[in-house]
């Protein structure tokens, strides 16, 4: 061979060599994984490729790394690799899965007709009926063994599936119909086989095992049921399936098995509650009800999250849970938080009641001071939120158990106050908003459920309700001021306020503040209504006759008055926000003078009116031309931006 050749050759050989070894270095580099190894064809007709290639070219010296850097990039080089699809195909799932589980029916419904076709012409005696079931489950399950050895997964978890159910309808048919084996051997029988499915998907890591052993251990109860009362034996079965469910959970990310286990016992407790619960049965059940919420609300902390390698903490895990894991870790708690409650409720006296949802914000106020376990691991923020949010309704919820009419609007409004300074204490905008709804709630209260007025001006219940909402919302007012004016000091949480955007302070401080001058007028405008409603009936006929009017006369001079003290205040305080306030307020007055004064008034009264109105204009007319505030003064116009470029 022509030495040439062979050197030109050689190179090439290398160049290659060192090539793919840069391609592959790069492609783990950035995370891609290498292609697989050549298939076993190429792989055959190796030897009969390399023997045409002299010896000393067969093997070369590994290069230094820093020496194998070819002329193309790695975007050029992934652009020419084949991109795997991310799931997959439509065909594939039908033909692979869908159809899979139905021939999993298909094949338990047959099996269920055979046995009662050999139940009907008497083919075998029941004994042999039975014994045929079991040594076919158990068959089919030791069958499945030999397809998954080969890496067929998916069909050896069917052939287990099958199995499974042959077994439970075999004790079933022993127990139920041929009356072979006692309730407590087949309910032994069928705990071993669920005992066994779960170790199997354990060992296995199948998740899916995992589910057929949670269905077929909630079938269990349905195929021994004789009809009567077990509450005992029925739910210590429930919770050791669910501790069960629990500790599989922990170990393996299988976040739907835990919602699976709790919908099959909601499913059994409400069955069992619409049929067998009595009151004289209160104490056991609330025994078991807490054992259940206890479960269920530790279970999203203490859950392994899908996402990470073995042995990987969760911390490092993406922060993007799966759709599971969403439902076992956000659902599951509401769900379970709000269904103990009602059990609760429905079982304990009345006047415990508000103790009761007192207790359930205590407990999820003390799960927060728990470490960080589970999916609360994995999005601190969230499940904090939700137990803060869940403590905050049960508190809210108390209230109205345990006061009414004046004393649910001042709890209401007390509660929405004092969470207002929790919040800001701890620096928790989701507390805050949960305050300010609060609030909402105690105003909607002062509304519609607060008591009417006495005969008593001023000193009267409804008065004084207004008075603690007042205050409440001028603490309120006053709390949120502050607040924004530290914020304005510390760069760091004024940041932090603007990037979280919910409910800043400085937009609730003027609320707050229009909703104090609102209910002040509301207050004492109640006040004037009931005065002269009241002083009607014991004054002389003209009173009786002419109340309306002097009702009249006193909401204009009460909106006058006050506008003129708002005014004030805004020139004191240098606030246009309160100058404006009194502005609007004194409008209105205009407008109830001309409107409704003039006809409603009589002549002495309409010219008082008047006059009251037109000397309080004029002052404040000269308030603002004597502009002691600057207000007329207009910024400087900025100097135009010199061009600074050279010629």
């Amino acid at each position: 061979m022509d030495p040439s050749l062979n050197s030109s050759l050689e190179f090439q050989i290398n160049e290659l060599r060192k090539r793919v070894y840069w391609l592959e270095e790069t492609l783990k580099r950035h995370g891609i994984q290498v292609l697989a190894e050549l298939p076993r064809a190429e792989r055959a007709s190796e030897p009969a490729v390399m023997a045409h290639v002299p010896a000393e070219m067969q093997t070369t010296p590994a290069l230094p790394f820093e020496e194998r850097q070819p002329t193309f990039s790695a975007q050029d080089a992934a652009a020419v690799l084949p991109t795997r699809p991310d799931g997959p195909s439509l065909e594939n799932r039908i033909g692979s899965q869908w159809f899979n589980r139905i021939g999993i029916l298909a094949v338990l419904i047959s099996a269920a007709w055979f046995l009662k076709l050999a139940i009907d012409n008497h083919w075998i005696g029941p004994l042999g009926r039975v014994l045929i079931g079991l040594l076919a489950g158990a068959g089919l399950i030791a069958w499945s063994e030999r397809f998954r050895s080969r890496g067929y997964d998916a069909f050896s978890y069917s052939l287990k599936a099958v199995g499974s159910g042959v077994l439970y309808l075999s004790l079933w048919a022993a127990f139920s119909l041929f009356h072979l084996l006692p309730s407590s051997v087949a309910f032994a029988a069928m705990i071993l086989v669920t005992a066994f499915n779960g170790f199997m998907a354990w060992t296995q890591d199948a998740e899916l095992l995992g589910l057929y052993a949670i269905a077929g251990g909630l079938s269990t109860p349905l195929l021994l049921s004789e009809g009567g009362n077990h509450e005992v034996t029925l739910f210590s079965y429930l919770f050791m399936l669910d501790v069960a469910v629990l500790a599989l959970v922990v170990l393996k990310p299988w976040s739907r098995l835990l919602f699976a286990s709790f919908l099959g016992t909601i499913f059994f407790f409400a069955g069992w509650w619409a049929e067998y619960y009595s009151h004289s049965q209160a104490g056991r059940t609330s025994v078991f009800l807490t054992l259940f919420f206890l479960v269920f609300a530790f279970a999203p902390r203490l859950m392994k999250l899908r996402g990470g390698a073995e042995g990987e903490d969760t911390a490092s895990v993406s922060s993007h849970p799966s759709a599971w894991d969403n439902l076992s870790g956000i659902l599951l708690p509401l769900m379970n938080a709000s269904l103990a409650f009602l059990a609760f409720y429905t079982i304990v006296d009345e006047t415990v009641a508000p103790w009761l949802a007192v207790g359930f914000a205590a407990f999820y106020l003390g799960m927060l001071r728990l470490p960080e376990q589970g999916i609360l691991r994995r999005n601190p923020p969230l499940l904090s939120g939700l137990y803060l949010a869940t403590a905050v309704v049960f508190l809210t919820i108390a209230i109205p158990l345990k006061a009414h009419g004046r004393w649910l609007t001042i709890g209401w409004l007390v509660e929405g106050a004092a969470m207002l300074w929790v919040s800001r204490r701890v620096g928790s905008a989701l507390l805050r908003v949960l305050a300010v709804l609060c609030l909402l709630l105690g105003l909607g209260a002062l509304a519609v459920v607060n008591p009417a007025a006495s005969f008593t001006p001023v000193f009267n219940q409804r008065f004084g309700t207004y008075c603690v909402a007042i205050a409440a919302l001028a603490f309120t007012a006053w709390l949120a001021r502050r607040s924004h004016d530290e914020l304005a000091q510390d760069q760091q949480r004024r940041d932090e306020e603007n990037m979280d955007g919910t409910l800043p302070w400085i937009t609730i401080a003027p609320a707050a503040l229009l909703l104090v001058n609102v209910l002040v007028l509301c207050a004492l405008g109640w006040e004037i209504h009931y005065y002269w409603w009241y002083l009607r009936w014991t004054g002389d006929e003209g009173l009786l006759r002419d109340w309306r009017m002097y009702a009249h006369f006193s909401y204009s001079g009460l909106f006058m008055v006050f506008g003129a003290i708002l005014l004030a205040v805004g020139f004191w305080k240098r606030s246009a926000f309160v100058r404006w306030q009194a502005l609007v307020l004194m409008a209105l007055a205009i407008g109830k003078v001309f409107l409704v004064d003039m006809s409603e008034l009589s002549q002495g009264y309409r010219i008082l009116s008047f006059l009251g109105l037109g000397v309080l204009l004029l002052g404040v007319s000269f308030v603002y031309q004597r502009d002691w505030l600057n207000l007329k003064a207009r910024p400087a116009p900025a100097e135009p931006a010199r061009d600074t470029r050279t010629p």
